[in-house]
């Protein structure tokens, strides 16, 4: 489950078995996951986050929306 990036409480990741979806992030803040598809970018699964956490974690994602896709595609392949 590589690491993407950490920023604060928050590490943005996916999972080695997600190569059959669509390029997306998880994040994660203690207990808590979400789910982001990155393109177009949008919240697929709140895991738990309250709204101000979601908000914070969607700006991280749209701040590094590139490099996540790069990572992806560098992992899995095109």
């Amino acid at each position: 489950m590589p690491t993407i990036l950490r920023v604060g409480a928050y590490r943005f990741f996916f999972y080695a078995n997600d190569r059959e979806e669509p390029p997306h992030i998880h994040v994660e803040k203690e207990d808590k996951i979400a789910k982001y598809w990155l393109d177009p970018l949008r919240l697929q699964s709140s895991g738990g986050f309250n709204r101000l956490e979601l908000k914070q974690a969607r700006r991280i994602v749209e701040e590094n929306n590139q490099k996540f896709i790069e990572a992806w595609h560098e992992y899995f392949g095109r």
